[in-house]
């Protein structure tokens, strides 16, 4: 090299302040600086793409638009190489030695403003080359511009004081830029610890990045092609890729979008559900690309906690990041791409659901509790989730799955509630006294028989219209009762038992009162509003936490039954079983609702009323 043609200039000052920031704070992981520098190579090749249209004294250079890489762990180097548009004197000055926009200077006087005023400078300069002083010791970038009269040069420095721009006569067209490593981050010049870097953050550069002459990124970028040109086998393979999996998906969504945002994206539902296998809560499984490149393997309030169980890549142009590639700045936009995604997403399970109903059943068995989570915590997308709910109901066949959707479509006219009882079987719950009501009047109950069930109704109010409605209620009013074969007690009578039930049971009754709901059953406990549901109280123990006190009912009797009848003939007159009876019929009636905590008294009690009996 020539030393008369040797330029030594400082730095501007707002770079060595930049810098200064670069290297001791802005970038948390160092090896991001091999993504920028390869993500800046292949920019440079992509503009030697589009000038290639309309330019005609191009530097020529016999060689494949790639990024070639070559490492020396000996001598502590990186080589990056490329063959794209170079640079002058001016754009060296410009690109890697000043800050030559304005509004920058500003910026960084202001830095102390806070982080999030660091996204200000973004698309204003390359900031990326940057971060290679992170690990760097001198930094060399050998150039040609892709003018055919341009000149050869090298700009060099160490990133503190300055560089130099001298001329270095051969240069191909593009840029050869040569790293020598700082003595303790060394570890970089070895070729498998590059490789890693650069499958994890480059692998969909669109040129062929080659290291030590083997390709490393050989995976297309399937999201940004067309569905027609991508077949079922290059989905599976890309899935096992990007989802680090051995199955095939069970389903996938890949579609673009311009508006309101420029989406692409390219997702799938894996076949099984780990967390069902007890490997703990699942890490979100859609990595965040901005133009190829990758942002965030694992983004965290991208797309909702319960979309944690889907895999693949969203691509977004829009995405305004911060100077560093590390996070994204502007929540608001955010927000919308994963909104835009979810629906997306929620629209493809309802279609399946019912394109085949049969496929997105063992689906709903594997991830159930995803969407019933959504359903309890996402207060935006919960009417479009409640749609996808399946379960069990007083109309279907034991194991048959029912939708809200054939539910309405059932309903009684000028049914104005969807009815449904919690419990941990269906057993138990048709053993019991609440549903005979609805059957006997031809009205369905939803069966829930699962333990978040009870968040999914505490936070889906209402379903086309229709509210949710406790089966098990003491505010519901079903109407007249039932026809019944045998007789009933008078209303005097009914009122002089349900005086005497509430002396007799003390304060562990609420009330007692007559009611039109039961048919079969002579009573049934009922909890007034705002008390802890029998399956709450049960999870909440279970946890050793304190449910309070004993669950306090309000005991609705049967007029129509024959124990309760009888009961009524024989409470007055001092009689000793009468008692023992009325105290068996509550315990019966919380046993059938779940509220039972302690069966002891229970069983002394049933062994005097079977001696009494004999």
């Amino acid at each position: 090299m020539s030393t008369e043609t040797t330029h030594h200039q400082p730095f501007q000052a707002e770079v060595r302040q930049l810098l200064d920031i670069v290297i001791n704070s802005l970038y948390t992981d160092r090896d991001i600086f091999v993504r920028e520098l390869v993500s800046n190579a292949a920019d440079s090749l992509e503009k030697l793409r589009h000038l290639r249209l309309t330019e005609t004294d191009l530097f020529q250079v016999e060689r494949e638009p790639q990024i070639e890489i070559t490492t020396d762990s000996e001598a502590k180097t990186i080589t990056i190489v490329d063959y794209g548009i170079g640079m002058t004197r001016e754009e060296l000055v410009q690109n890697l030695g000043t800050i030559a926009h304005s509004g920058t200077k500003a910026f960084l006087q202001n830095l102390e403003a806070g982080a999030s005023a660091a996204g200000n400078v973004i698309g204003r300069f390359g900031v990326g080359f940057y971060s290679v002083f992170m690990v760097a010791e001198k930094v060399s970038v050998f150039t040609h511009s892709w003018r055919e009269d341009g000149e050869h040069l090298c700009w060099t420095s160490d990133g503190r004081g300055g560089y130099t721009i001298e001329e270095a006569p051969g240069q191909a067209r593009g840029c050869r830029m040569v790293i020598q490593l700082k003595e303790e981050h060394a570890e970089f010049a070895a070729a498998g610890r590059l490789k890693t870097i650069l499958e994890r953050y480059s692998n969909f550069v669109p040129f062929p990045i080659l290291l030590d002459g083997e390709r490393v990124n050989n995976v297309e970028a399937l999201w940004l092609k067309q569905k027609s040109e991508v077949n079922d086998e290059q989905y599976t393979e890309f899935y096992k890729f990007i989802a680090h999996a051995w199955d095939e998906p069970r389903y996938r969504l890949h579609f673009s979008a311009d508006a309101p945002l420029v989406i692409n994206a390219l997702l799938f539902v894996p076949r099984e559900n780990p967390e069902r296998y007890g490997m703990g809560q699942t890490e979100p499984g859609v990595a965040l690309y901005c133009r190829r490149v990758l942002i965030d393997p694992k983004p965290r309030g991208l797309l909702p906690e319960w979309l944690r169980f889907v895999k693949g890549v969203i691509d977004s142009d829009d995405l305004p990041l911060n100077i560093s590639r590390e996070s994204m700045q502007d929540s608001a936009l955010v927000q919308k791409l994963g909104d835009v995604l979810t629906k997306r997403l929620i629209k493809m399970l309802e279609t399946e659901s019912k394109g085949d109903a049969e496929k997105y059943q063992e689906f709903y068995k594997a991830f159930s509790r995803f969407l019933k989570e959504g359903v309890a915590v996402d207060d935006r997308h919960r009417d479009a989730l409640c749609k996808l709910l399946r379960f069990e109901s007083s109309m279907t066949e034991p194991g048959v799955l029912t939708g809200f959707d054939e539910y309405l479509s059932r309903a009684k006219e000028g049914q104005k509630e969807i009815y449904y009882l919690t419990a941990t079987s269906r057993a138990a719950i048709e053993a019991g006294p609440y549903v005979e009501a609805f059957k006997a009047r031809g009205l369905e109950v939803i069966f829930f028989l699962e333990p978040i069930d009870e968040y999914v109704v505490s936070s889906l109010t209402e379903v086309g219209e229709k509210r949710l409605v406790a089966a098990s209620s003491d505010a519901l009013d079903l109407g007249d009762a039932p026809p019944s074969e045998g007789e009933s007690l008078s209303e005097a009578q009914t009122a002089s038992l349900c005086e005497w039930l509430k002396e007799t049971l003390g304060d562990s009754v609420e009330s007692v009162r007559a009611g039109t709901r039961l048919v079969s059953s002579p009573a049934v406990a009922l909890q007034p509003d705002g008390q802890l549901s029998p399956q709450m109280r049960a999870m909440m123990k279970a946890m050793s936490q304190d449910a309070g006190n004993a669950a306090r009912v309000i005991l609705e009797i049967n007029p129509r039954h024959t124990l309760i009848r009888k009961l009524a003939l024989r409470e007055k007159g001092g009689d000793e079983l009468a008692p023992l009876v009325a105290e068996q019929l509550r315990d019966n009636a919380l046993i059938a609702a779940g509220l039972l905590d302690t069966p002891t008294a229970m069983l002394a009690r049933m062994e005097k009323v079977l001696a009494a009996a004999l």
